[in-house]
């Protein structure tokens, strides 16, 4: 969203936002058929960004990070519920809890279960706001409302969908009952496969369905495997000479857990690749996936096989990646996947069939 020139890290910070850029590339996301990006909290502010970026494209849609307890709960949903009526029903919600505090924000530090349990109350205010045809009240541990009321709702029914990444218990637990999407980032199939496993732990203990599964992922795509892995390489030298962690109270647990998986082994499974990782000292969703684009369509179908229902992917070149992906990997994946959802319904029917029988 900033200017095209190459600014180095931070530069960014105070630089005017490049609305043209910006249109442009929310039109190469739907072009190339992107269901939904996600605006993080890095930069400016996701609402009004996702609000331009809206009226550029016309089925896009957009995901937006935010930091519960930072601005009060009902006034949040009153937003967003008027974002969701002028965009037609294209927003999620994406609530981040991974750092202890934002200090800059004025937050004051809480521990980590604390601030899940937290948030836990900002998403039920939220939830309520959005469904209640009354007003209501609220007396929790962290928030109390009075008469609370929204005069508009939301497009989307229920309500705005809700999402939630994290990997404690305090994570699994609010992303059971208030989200209809859990999201991860990439690791290797085995820790992904468990992680799920313990994410369906939680959804039976309350009683409700798991919420699906969104993985975070870069990729990396050459027209042959040596030139990916020399493009990789590439990346991972540039940000380790470029990129400055920002200093903030301790590291997230999804950082903590790429820089302990990387301590095993660079690579892993077939294309999962730790270098760009490390070389941001594990600081945001930046492992990556590598290969030419059969490689990588292969390895996210492996990934969609034990239980990731959505892949958010990006890359280090916006535009282009933006581009690339439409043209080698979206349609491609969607393809396999319908080809083995059909393969598993007739499956399913031929198990019918047969304890009909048997019966």
């Amino acid at each position: 969203m900033f200017p095209r020139n190459q600014l180095a890290p931070r530069a960014a910070y105070g630089a005017t936002i490049d609305l043209d850029y910006l249109r442009d590339l929310a039109r190469a996301h739907e072009q190339a058929d992107f269901d939904r990006v996600l605006i993080a909290n890095g930069g400016g502010d996701p609402i009004i960004l996702a609000a331009y970026a809206a009226a550029q494209t016309e089925k896009l849609g957009f995901m937006l990070a935010h930091r519960p307890a930072l601005v009060a709960p009902v006034w949040a949903a009153r937003t967003y519920a008027t974002l969701d009526q002028t965009t037609k029903g294209r927003i999620r919600l994406h609530a981040v809890t991974g750092y202890a505090a934002e200090p800059e924000y004025g937050e004051t530090e809480i521990d980590k279960a604390s601030r899940y349990e937290r948030a836990g109350e900002y998403l039920d205010i939220v939830r309520r706001t959005w469904t209640s045809d009354e007003p209501f009240d609220y007396d929790g541990k962290y928030f109390q409302v009075k008469n609370a009321k929204s005069p508009i709702r939301p497009y989307q029914a229920p309500h705005v969908p809700i999402s939630v990444g994290g990997s404690s218990d305090g994570a699994y637990r609010i992303a059971v009952k208030y989200a209809d999407l859990y999201a991860l980032w990439a690791e290797p199939l085995a820790d992904v496969a468990t992680r799920i496993a313990t994410l369906k732990s939680f959804a039976d203990i309350e009683g409700v369905p798991a919420p699906r599964v969104s993985m975070s992922v870069r990729l990396i795509i050459g027209a042959t495997e040596e030139l990916a892995w020399q493009k990789a390489r590439g990346i991972a030298a540039t940000l380790e000479k470029n990129y400055k962690v920002a200093p903030r109270i301790g590291r997230s647990g999804g950082a903590e857990r790429l820089l302990a998986v990387a301590e095993k082994g660079e690579r892993h499974d077939t294309a999962l690749w730790f270098g760009t990782a490390t070389a941001v000292e594990g600081s945001h969703d930046s492992t990556s996936l590598v290969g030419t684009p059969d490689t990588i369509i292969a390895a996210l179908l492996a990934y969609y096989d034990i239980g990731v229902t959505t892949f958010l992917s990006r890359g280090y070149d916006p535009l282009y990646d933006a581009v690339d992906y439409g043209r080698y990997i979206i349609s491609a994946v969607r393809e396999e996947v319908r080809k083995r959802d059909q393969q598993r319904a007739a499956q399913g029917q031929k198990e019918i069939r047969r304890v009909a029988a048997a019966a």
